[in-house]
């Protein structure tokens, strides 16, 4: 699940050739956690967003939690089935 990242101005441009930033696997986990601090106690509101965000970043690169997020009002990622022949 790529979407885009925002670019900053730069009073000397981008570099001819610059790969384009992508957002980390794990950033619409944080992006949870984040909202979750907002979203009463935190103490009860970020402990679930926190360890599935914890999960993926232990996690190998497609091998994310699939479990839907808590707060934000996105679809949970899906993995990408392995078609064996």
């Amino acid at each position: 699940m790529s979407r885009p990242v925002p670019r900053r101005e730069s009073p000397w441009g981008l570099p001819e050739g610059a790969p384009e930033p992508q957002a980390h696997r794990c950033n619409d986990r944080v992006e949870d956690v984040i909202q979750a601090c907002f979203e009463g106690n935190p103490f009860k509101t970020v402990p679930g967003p926190f360890k599935l965000f914890w999960r993926c970043m232990r996690s190998k690169p497609g091998e994310e939690p699939t479990e839907p997020f808590y707060y934000l009002q996105l679809d949970p990622p899906k993995r990408e089935e392995v078609k064996l022949e």
